[in-house]
């Protein structure tokens, strides 16, 4: 049985000095588990051994120096919860957070508020740990100055779950394996999820709203992104739903992509010989674009997905016209021409995709101010009928689904 420690505020006190929770910290034995009564306790504090600490919920406000991170734990099998955390330093470069957790197991972190901190949670070659049902946001800075609300380096088997985050960076995972990020929300941030050279993690059940980009995974292998939704951004300069980079073998299943810019964009992915990745029973809604193809991006698995009410629901930049040996088959079109006459629910004709006046836009970006006006759409009428220059084939889906039943 540990030993409980209590420390408490007299009603009349706001301030506790900092040396008393430090020392409190200190003098409690291994395991202990010390209980905070609400008030204000001074931060800057450091964790060296395995205790809980335990508040009574935003009553309990451990507050930093505005330097340095507000706790830092250097041991393993700690817990945090039930508390307030503020007034971290703002030194990128040094990373001040508001916890900053160091070659460390099995670390819990839950139920806390953090606020006007730069980085939130910096887990550095942590493993085995969780971050669970708290309330996480940055300094109020322009998002280029903040930091990301949590952070995972060198730290795998970790569990994310559960975290409002509104106005940070990025939620960040590198060089991290076998994480899991699920039923979290975040709102007004940069990459909301960013996946770089990790593997094996799974990034499923978020509600993404107003980021530049939902979900950017890059040089990344075996990463499963399933059932998030996405909603763009269009103040943003990019508002991408997902962004796959050099990413080989991922699965992007059931996800709600809408109103983005581009909805879904595949650069140079699969990387990886002899890889694919898997994009299957998605719903690409309200976009300007809705699948985007960059460079050399073959190999991708394209079935069962829903393209509806986008501008253009799929475009390509390759020059080399190489984009339907990508395996694109089953798919609902809204775009679609053509019947249904033995009522199988499979379009008699292929469904397939040209560019025509598009490419001139794709090849010269300053071309985009007369995108979707009255000229631009007869242009584009024209051409499909007397085309006066040589259209640029796309895909065709040999399968295209006629009556789209979402």
């Amino acid at each position: 049985m540990y030993k409980i420690f209590f420390v408490i505020l007299f009603l009349f006190s706001l301030h506790v000095n900092a040396n008393v929770l430090q020392k409190t910290i200190d003098n409690a034995p291994i395991g202990a588990i010390i209980k905070l009564s609400h008030g204000i306790y001074s931060g800057n504090i450091v964790i060296n051994k395995p205790i809980t600490l335990v508040g009574q919920g935003e009553k309990t406000l451990i507050k930093g120096e505005n330097k340095g991170s507000v706790i830092t734990i250097n041991s393993s099998h700690v817990t945090l919860k039930n508390l307030k955390i503020i007034k971290s330093g703002n030194r990128l470069e040094n990373f001040d957070s508001a916890i900053f957790v160091k070659d460390a197991q099995h670390i819990n972190i839950e139920n806390c508020v953090i606020d006007e901190s730069l980085f939130g949670i910096f887990m550095d070659s942590v493993s085995s740990s969780s971050i669970t049902k708290n309330k996480i946001s940055s300094n109020g800075e322009s998002v280029g100055l903040r930091g990301d609300a949590i952070r995972l380096w060198f730290s795998h088997n970790n569990l994310i779950k559960n975290n409002i985050i509104k106005k940070s960076r990025d939620v960040v995972l590198m060089r991290s394996h076998n994480n899991t990020i699920e039923d979290n929300q975040i709102e007004k941030g940069r990459y909301a999820i960013y996946n770089y050279h990790s593997k094996n993690n799974k990034i499923k059940n978020n509600i993404v709203k107003d980021s530049a980009v939902g979900i950017f995974v890059q040089a990344s292998l075996d990463i499963e992104i399933s059932k998030n939704t996405i909603k763009g951004y269009h103040g943003a300069p990019t508002s991408m739903g997902i962004l796959l980079m050099g990413t080989s073998n991922t699965k992007v299943e059931q996800n709600i992509l809408v109103q983005c810019n581009q909805a879904l964009y595949i650069d140079n992915s699969p990387m990886e010989i002899d890889t694919k990745n898997w994009i299957l029973d998605n719903k690409i809604m309200y976009s300007t674009r809705g699948l985007d193809f960059r460079g050399k991006s073959l190999q991708n698995v394209i079935r069962r997905n829903t393209l509806l009410g986008n501008m253009d629901n799929i475009m390509t930049d390759s020059h080399k016209g190489r984009t339907n040996e990508n395996d694109i088959t089953g798919n609902y079109w809204d775009d679609y021409e053509g019947f249904d006459l033995n009522k199988d629910n499979i379009g008699d004709n292929p469904y397939k995709k040209y560019l025509y006046l598009d490419q001139l836009w794709v090849k010269n970006p300053e071309l985009r101010f007369f995108y979707g006006s009255p000229l631009y759409s007869m242009l584009n009428f024209l051409l499909k009928l007397a085309p006066f220059m040589e259209p640029i084939f796309v895909i065709e889906d040999k399968k295209p689904i006629f009556n789209n039943k979402f």
